[in-house]
């Protein structure tokens, strides 16, 4: 893959080829390397160009398109008419935790376009029974703690590292996590790096 060349089996010949491959995964390969269960020169072959994707409980302003996207999608497999969803359904899918990610609202509006009978796309409330919104209050004082647990736990990183993020004597690698992961979490919490730079 490195030298873009190849040779099939059983032949001689090498094969140029220009391909880019995009590998996915949602596991931390960083901390997997340190923990032994992930090769680093593998690694160090496939992070050419990383992109971070936060979970969609993150990202609730993609949730509008997203739907727009299934429901066409959904609409049309099933030969019904759909031209829009109601304030409220739109409300509890922004509000929900979405812990199954994208592949969960795609079920969920695939579920609702089946069963709906108007052309207005409402979403079952008690599908989500069980399952904790963000605003259910029991949620925001826990996410609270994490977020000033975490906090706290990077300003000591950064403190340590005199700043750095990146490198092996940096905050991401003190922390065991990816450096775009922890500029991520410093530009959310809003935290001045330049501060724990010593003179």
């Amino acid at each position: 893959m490195q030298e873009r060349e190849f040779q099939r089996v059983g032949g001689n010949d090498s094969i140029t080829t220009d391909v880019r491959v995009v590998a996915a995964t949602n596991r931390d390969l960083q901390a997997a390397i340190i923990e032994g269960r992930f090769r680093d020169d593998l690694f160090y072959r496939l992070n050419v160009f990383p992109i971070e994707v936060p979970p969609l409980r993150e990202r609730k302003e993609d949730i509008p398109l997203l739907v727009e996207y299934f429901v066409d999608r959904y609409t049309s497999k099933a030969g019904k008419k759909i031209t829009g969803i109601s304030k409220k359904s739109m409300e509890l899918l922004q509000s929900y935790l979405w812990p199954g990610n994208i592949r969960e609202l795609q079920n969920v509006i695939e579920r609702s376009v089946i069963i709906s009978e108007s052309e207005n796309l409402c979403i079952d409330e008690s599908w989500f029974t069980g399952h904790s919104a963000t605003t259910d209050s029991a949620i925001q004082p826990l996410s609270t703690k994490l977020a000033a647990q975490e906090r706290e736990m990077i300003e000591s990183a950064l403190a340590e590292s005199n700043g750095r993020v990146s490198g092996p004597r940096g905050a991401a690698a003190k922390l065991g996590i990816p450096q775009s992961t922890l500029d991520s979490k410093i530009k959310a919490l809003k935290i001045n790096k330049q501060r724990f730079r010593r003179a």
